[in-house]
């Protein structure tokens, strides 16, 4: 356990309230792409000084109480394939297990709570696990649209189709997915999701992706799943984190603040923004993500004594970072907002000629 005033940071006003900006950020990419916005929020909450392994366990705390709302609203249209959640739950808890202990370990092996190395060697393997994942859906995403405008709309089937036929004993039948799945390559994608929510509090970006080109499930049911799944998956790493003194409820409280009003704008969104343009929009954004991280690498190698640079560059490869992800989260959201205000005024417009149509006939 680690004493509060040792690793938690000083929440300065103009700090909380780029907390909730974040939140903000984050809700209106997570009502939009469906993801729980953590590959924004927690690299922001890095860049604004909070150490990894606290903006990682903040926002895994905060995670769980959006898959709560999230997973009831795909369960009333029926998109939760409860048992098929359950069976990717054994997994994941190691998954996530393992990830708390790494990330604990790494925090107290480089410093600890003391000198400037503090946390460094956690926040180095936080963001090259980042960097690595966040590029790689990134750059699937983007060529998944470049696909689509050639073969038209609807996730491949290929690689579903050939593990199917690898029929790798025990397989287990989801009546409401309406597919068989090995036991094996579901205790796989459990462990998987786990590991990158522990890590990086970013599960989805395996678990669905894996739902739908691994097992072959429903787009809308391997969303409501996941969600679901998230809930438990939130819950287990909240407890984790917190038994290890690594959440901070202030941090995980400003970012409901935020997201709760974001994620309404983002789902409507959804129902007006073209699929294809939603995947490029979403795709542009995560590289860009990425590469914010990237850019603070520098900085964490140099607190680690593994690179020879002037301390007084930290400044300028954190602020470049922080730039970076801002226009990055800002120019998503600029898309969205303005895409979300156009198709408001021509229902509005539509709703004006329908009126007058009305009274002319009468």
């Amino acid at each position: 356990m680690h004493g509060f005033e040792d690793i938690f940071i000083t929440l300065t006003f103009s700090k909380a309230v780029q907390v909730i900006l974040l939140g903000f950020i984050g809700g209106v990419l997570s009502g939009f792409i469906g993801s729980g916005g953590a590959f924004f929020m927690t690299p922001g909450m890095m860049n604004i000084g909070v150490q990894g392994v606290i903006a990682v366990g903040s926002n895994i705390t905060h995670k769980f109480g959006k898959a709560m709302v999230g997973s009831r609203k795909h369960g009333e249209m029926g998109n939760v394939d409860k048992k098929l959640a359950l069976y990717l739950l054994a997994t994941s808890f190691a998954g996530i297990r393992l990830a708390v202990w790494i990330n604990s370990k790494l925090f107290a092996g480089s410093g600890g709570g003391h000198g400037e190395a503090e946390g460094a060697g956690a926040n180095l393997y936080i963001s090259i696990v980042f960097i690595s994942i966040l590029s790689l859906v990134a750059i699937s995403m983007l060529r998944d649209v470049l696909k689509k405008s050639e073969e038209g709309m609807g996730p491949s089937r290929k690689l579903s189709e050939f593990l199917s036929r690898l029929k790798l004993p025990p397989m287990i039948y989801f009546q409401v997915s309406d597919v068989k799945v090995s036991l094996w390559m579901l205790l796989l994608v459990g462990l998987a999701t786990g590991y990158l929510a522990g890590t990086i509090g970013v599960g989805g970006f395996i678990g669905v992706p894996a739902m739908i080109y691994v097992f072959g499930i429903p787009t809308a049911v391997a969303a409501g799943t996941e969600l679901f799944l998230a809930m438990f998956m939130g819950a287990w790493g909240a407890l984790n984190y917190a038994w290890e003194g690594f959440v901070d409820l202030r941090l995980t409280m400003l970012l409901y603040l935020g997201s709760l009003m974001g994620i309404f704008i983002g789902v409507y969104g959804v129902k007006v923004v073209n699929e294809v343009y939603i995947r490029l929009v979403t795709g542009l954004v995560i590289i860009l993500c990425a590469i914010s991280r990237g850019i603070a690498i520098p900085m964490y190698l140099r607190q680690l004594g593994i690179l020879d640079m002037n301390p007084a560059y930290d400044v300028y490869f954190n602020g470049a970072s922080k730039v970076m992800l801002f226009v990055a989260g800002l120019g998503g959201v600029g898309v969205i907002l303005y895409n979300v205000f156009r198709a408001h005024r021509r229902k509005r417009s539509i709703q004006v000629i329908m009126k007058y149509a009305e009274l002319a006939s009468g």
